[in-house]
C-alpha cells in the first residue's frame, strides 16, 4: 500500500497511491494511471539475476569443496 519509507515527508511517497476513491460530492474518481509491465520487462530482469545467482552459488560450492568444508560423497548404496 502507501509507504513513504524511513523519514520521508508525506508529500513524496515511495509508492504513488491515493486514500480516497470518491470526492466530497460523492462522484467516483477516475481510474489511476497504470504503468504497463510487459513480459519483456519481466524477463529482462529475471533472467540476468537468475544467471548471476547461479554463477555465485556455483563459485561458492567450488570454494567449499576446495577447502574441504563440504565434499559430496559418491556412495552408490542404491544397489
Amino acid at each position: 500500500a502507501c509507504w513513504g519509507g524511513p523519514r520521508r515527508s508525506p508529500a513524496v511517497p515511495l509508492v504513488p497511491c491515493r486514500s480516497a476513491t470518491v470526492t466530497r460530492s460523492g462522484a467516483i474518481l477516475p481510474k489511476p494511471v497504470k504503468t504497463p509491465f510487459g513480459l519483456l520487462r519481466v524477463f529482462s530482469v529475471v533472467i540476468p539475476f537468475l544467471y548471476v545467482g547461479t554463477q555465485i552459488s556455483k563459485n561458492f560450492a567450488a570454494l567449499l569443496e576446495e577447502h574441504d568444508i563440504f565434499v559430496p560423497e559418491d556412495d552408490d548404496d542404491d544397489d
